[in-house]
């Protein structure tokens, strides 16, 4: 039986290059927007469905997240590649770019099967590993990688040596396809919880110092400088220093930013929220000042999840003992929708930018946009407040979710993708 759905009024985002239209209107068959605007209006009268009231409501393209984590994506208790393609794509996500370290490194070809779903609208994209094993000494093989359908290379939470990414950028199997590597110098961060300030001397934190970012990130501009031709990405700058360097440099690199440092700064970790040391570490209020400003002025390109789910065991270990990272596809929007369009007057395009259109271009997508006959669509309501809860339908498995148990304003309430599950309803 087929199901026809008129929203109107409703406000509509078509694509990067559209502005947003304002009490608009939005025809779907099955799932599919086969009408917009007055278009959507004629035929709806002629077909006598009358309009639902939807004026508060974003209809917009999908989300893309161009990098997370899942270390277990077919075995475990914890998150697994069904568990996260169900919450992220009930979250509005379209498309999602794994990180290669898992269970067995994706260093070669064959490990670069079963990720996608038959009959699953959501697009998992997998990175491949810059290096064989991910121990970062020798190169794995870029090209047969790429040939088999790796979105990019990468090198995850820990930069390589300067020699072998000058190395691999001077080969070039990888052609124009991203590179991704993190600015990041484990040894320069040592024990370090959170970026060195007064907060963290105060709270008795170890200190990550700031040169933990930037003198990694001095090597990779330079190579990006001496490597002109190559797409290479810097994943989650941190710290207003790094952006000031991105900002000045002749070639600039691409460059992403977690959605975490953005809403998160050292001033806010107190004791109760221990469990959301992440990598990079989280600093002051002026670098996340400077990391919102350098996203809305086009100097980071990208927002990601860069999701880490942990399990609950994993969770219980003491704080210098955990894995690094949070979970949380469906707390990205609503969590932004405040801080950057509410509280800092951003528009929707703005976001949008910023989590959907810049990540699509950047894994070397077609942007994401609302076609007719097409049901990768979300509709957002930001006003819809809804319990955090971990045993909610098609919310994510992993224990490392911050707020649970805090009412959360702001809801992705439709989205036309088709994802298989068997789970209830």
């Amino acid at each position: 039986m087929t199901e026809t759905m008129l929203l109107d009024p409703v406000q509509v985002l078509v694509a990067s290059d559209q502005p947003l239209q304002v009490g608009s209107a939005a025809l779907f068959e099955d799932d599919r927007l086969i009408a917009l605007g007055d278009e959507a209006r004629a035929r709806a009268r002629e077909r006598g469905v009358s309009g639902n009231d939807r004026g508060q409501q974003l209809l917009a393209p999908c989300l893309v997240d161009p990098h997370s984590s899942l270390p277990h994506p077919f075995t475990g208790s914890g998150e697994t590649l069904e568990t996260l393609i169900n919450a992220a794509g009930r979250a509005g996500y379209g498309q999602l770019a794994l990180l290669p370290n898992g269970e067995s490194e994706r260093d070669s070809p064959d490990r670069l099967k079963g990720f996608q779903p038959k009959d699953c609208d959501l697009k998992v994209h997998l990175w491949g590993s810059f290096s064989h094993r991910g121990e970062g000494e020798r190169l794995s093989s870029h090209a047969d990688l790429l040939q088999a359908g790796a979105i990019g290379l990468s090198a995850g939470e820990q930069m390589p040596s300067a020699n072998l990414i000058d190395r691999a950028l001077m080969l070039g199997e990888m052609a124009g396809a991203p590179v991704l590597i993190a600015p990041h110098d484990s040894s320069l961060r040592g024990d370090g919880m959170i970026r060195e300030g007064v907060e963290t001397l105060r709270a008795g934190w170890p200190a990550d110092p700031t040169i933990s970012e930037t003198l990694p990130m001095g090597q990779l501009l330079e190579l990006q400088r001496r490597h002109g031709k190559r797409k290479l990405v810097l994943m989650n700058l941190s710290t207003a220093d790094g952006v000031e360097m991105l900002s000045h440099t002749p070639s600039p690199a691409l460059a992403t930013v977690s959605w975490w440092h953005l809403v998160q700064d050292r001033s806010k970790q107190t004791a109760e929220t221990t469990q959301w040391f992440v990598t990079p570490s989280i600093g002051g209020e002026a670098d996340r000042n400077a990391l919102i400003d350098g996203l809305r002025e086009g100097t980071i390109n990208a927002v990601a999840v860069h999701g880490m789910p942990l399990d609950d065991e994993e969770c219980l270990l003491p704080p210098d003992q955990r894995p690094k990272g949070l979970s949380g596809h469906h707390l990205v929007l609503p969590t932004l929708w405040k801080h950057l369009v509410i509280d800092l007057g951003w528009s929707v395009n703005q976001l949008w930018q910023a989590l959907s259109f810049g990540p699509a271009r950047l894994l070397g997508q077609d942007e994401e946009r609302l076609r007719i006959g097409s049901n990768r669509w979300l509709l957002f309501d930001p006003e819809q407040t809804w319990d955090h809860t971990r045993d909610a339908p098609y919310a994510p498995k992993a224990a490392n979710q911050p707020w649970i148990g805090i009412p959360i304003r702001g809801q992705v309430v439709s989205c036309g993708l088709k994802i298989p599950t068997n789970q209830a309803d």
